[in-house]
């Protein structure tokens, strides 16, 4: 609330929030600048004074693939849905990798920008936000050389191509209501910031990216595994960027989406309520 005085000078007044909103879209306009501001100031303090710079970004999920693809295609011989393996795997690493870095870097935002929480007002949400978007970045930095591949290998996706950004809103969706929770908790407890290396690289595990979700068939087993929301998003990319679907996956679409929803509004919420205690506790 802003008012003038005799002086025709502004003041603020930044009252307590009330009701059940979970989040002030109103406010995250206001603060547009310095959500883009955050978001370039990640990019560039995470390739400072790197001799590759952004290459990283490329060189990441490559040198994973061709681990993925000497372990398990190779010597394992895990099956791949037809697809060759190396690019089967990249397909699914993209993805991915968006998460997992939205997730590393977003669940240590608070903690990382102490200072700016205890000195002035904004709201605290931006941090987390600004650490996705920026993830974004590196995903369509590493895109070319998925695109290249399919090329070598000769895949053309085909309409389903259309569903691609679909699957990408839930990768930010549930990488952003994630790292609300851990954000959130690692002011509390600062244990979190060694939790979240060990969960990535199991939730990393039990997502279809070295191997195909056909593997899985019993159905109760099926059903528990999807409740995975990366589960669907990296299916779904893969198979609508490789021109592999079937079938249009209706169920399987809807319910990954209802998952990646019901974690980012339970972010949301528990992210708001833990807010006010932040500057005290950080």
């Amino acid at each position: 609330m802003e008012t003038k005085n005799a002086e025709d000078t502004v003041q603020t007044f930044i009252q307590p929030s009330k009701g059940w909103k979970i989040v002030d879209l109103k406010e995250l306009v206001r603060y547009r600048e310095l959500i883009f501001f955050l978001t370039w100031r990640d990019l560039k303090v995470r390739y400072k004074q790197t001799i590759l710079g952004v290459g990283w970004a490329v060189i990441q999920p490559v040198l994973t693939m061709l681990v993925f693809s000497i372990f398990f295609g190779e010597f394992a011989g895990v099956p791949s849905d037809g697809i060759p393996y190396p690019l089967f795997s990249l397909a699914g690493l993209l993805p991915w990798q968006l998460f997992e870095n939205s997730l590393r870097t977003a669940s240590r935002s608070l903690v990382t920008n102490r200072n700016m929480i205890t000195k002035i007002y904004f709201p605290r949400v931006v941090l987390p936000l600004s650490s996705v978007l920026a993830s974004i970045v590196d995903f369509f930095v590493a895109l070319p050389i998925l695109i290249l591949m399919m090329v070598y290998y000769k895949y053309s996706p085909n309409i389903y191509a259309l569903l691609i950004p679909y699957y990408l809103l839930l990768t930010v969706v549930t990488a952003f209501g994630v790292s609300l929770w851990f954000s959130a908790m690692d002011v509390l407890y600062r244990d979190i910031g060694y939790i979240v290396p060990f969960i990535s690289q199991l939730w990393m595990y039990l997502t279809p990216i070295a191997y195909g979700a056909g593997m899985i068939t019993d159905p109760r087993l099926q059903f528990i595994y999807s409740l995975n929301p990366m589960v669907g998003v990296v299916n779904g990319f893969r198979s609508s960027l490789l021109g592999v679907y079937n079938g249009l996956p209706v169920q399987s679409m809807l319910f990954s989406a209802l998952i990646s929803v019901l974690i980012l509004v339970s972010g949301l919420i528990y992210f708001r309520r833990m807010e006010k205690q932040f500057a005290d506790l950080i």
